[in-house]
């Protein structure tokens, strides 16, 4: 009971923003307003509402890595795909038969994590960081992307299942709940909704534990003064690849997430862009805090879809527009920038009135 405690009281800590129970009744009242949320909306907007929660498991993956460790990411969107696809083979050699599907959902992230932890035993105990770690995976991310884009041939397949080159994998089984009357196949409605609104929150809360955890501070020391941690006699290359490894399969859970909402998956979600956006969604949130990357994202999600109705190229324009702004006037993000300037007032108004 005591252990308990300790790692719920790990909720609140230096390396979060939010504690005490005006954040807690907050965050209780906005997770009561999203379980009701598909009683007061149609089928198609709570479909894609799915498509937005997808995103903000990547987008948390590269706060992990880049705002809290300090190592700047473009390899996301490789593990993102690579876990799609290792979804989409599994399943459609072996069905969505008793549940395989969640099997399938774990062998495929941790298909990610595999890769991540061969990449990152080179990057990190070869002393790679900085700039050439950002090289590095986003060389490792085109070149992968390039690759699948040329599996357009029948010869490119791995069992029953094609690659289909640039026109992408498709037609894979949804995630499906073995049940007494028949499977229970979860599409992008609102069986899939509350099950990634799970997901979504105990990722989130798993992630608020482990940074105010002795690990998380360690990391967050790494990011400020690497030589001072290793000095303290922390390997540090361990806690990188670590950190890195739980990085890739945060991603390769949305890729899978990604797949079972559209059922396909294309090497364009691994090219240049689909690369940059996450580190736009990311910095404009505020990369050092995982409640303001969750925010940031939606925001910007919304925002960005909201553009692309009107032409994907000024959406675009926007976001690298919105990128450059970030970077100029608030470095640190702009959501957190707003949250704590809010903290600041109120805090300024408790002391006035007291």
């Amino acid at each position: 009971m005591t252990g308990f405690l300790a790692l719920f009281r790990r909720l609140e800590g230096p390396q979060t923003l939010g504690r005490g129970p005006g954040f807690w009744a907050l965050f209780a009242l906005v997770l009561a307003g999203a379980l009701a949320y598909p009683l007061f909306s149609d089928g198609y907007t709570v479909g894609n509402t799915v498509y937005f929660f997808v995103w903000v498991f990547i987008a948390l993956s590269l706060s992990l890595i880049w705002g809290y460790g300090g190592s700047l990411s473009f390899g996301q969107t490789a593990f993102f795909g690579i876990a799609g696809y290792g979804y989409g083979i599994l399943t459609i050699n072996f069905g969505a038969a008793y549940g395989f599907t969640f099997i399938a959902l774990l062998l495929a992230v941790a298909m990610a994590a595999l890769v991540a932890a061969l990449l990152g035993y080179f990057m990190f105990f070869g002393r790679i960081s900085g700039v050439f770690l950002g090289i590095v995976t986003l060389a490792v991310t085109l070149m992968l992307e390039r690759f699948m884009a040329q599996t357009a041939g029948p010869e490119w397949r791995i069992g029953a299942a094609r690659l289909n080159g640039f026109n992408g994998m498709s037609a894979m089984p949804p995630l499906t709940i073995p049940w007494f009357g028949g499977p229970i196949p979860l599409f992008a409605d609102i069986g899939l909704y509350y099950v990634v609104l799970g997901m979504l929150v105990l990722v989130y809360l798993a992630l608020r534990m482990l940074m105010n955890s002795a690990f998380g501070n360690v990391i967050v020391a790494i990011r400020e003064n690497p030589e001072r941690a290793e000095m303290l006699g922390y390997d540090i290359r361990k806690y990188q690849l670590i950190t890195f490894v739980i990085g890739a399969a945060l991603a390769g859970l949305s890729g899978v997430l990604y797949t079972v909402w559209g059922q396909y998956i294309t090497p364009s979600s691994m090219g240049m862009t689909a690369a940059s956006l996450p580190l736009i969604w990311v910095a404009v949130g505020g990369r050092s805090d995982l409640t303001a990357t969750v925010i940031g994202t939606l925001v910007v999600l919304s925002g960005f879809q909201a553009l692309t109705i009107y032409g994907s190229q000024y959406a675009l324009v926007f976001m690298g527009v919105l990128l450059v702004l970030t970077v100029l006037i608030a470095p640190n993000g702009l959501v957190l920038g707003i949250i704590n300037w809010i903290a600041k007032l109120v805090t300024r108004r408790k002391q006035e009135a007291a």
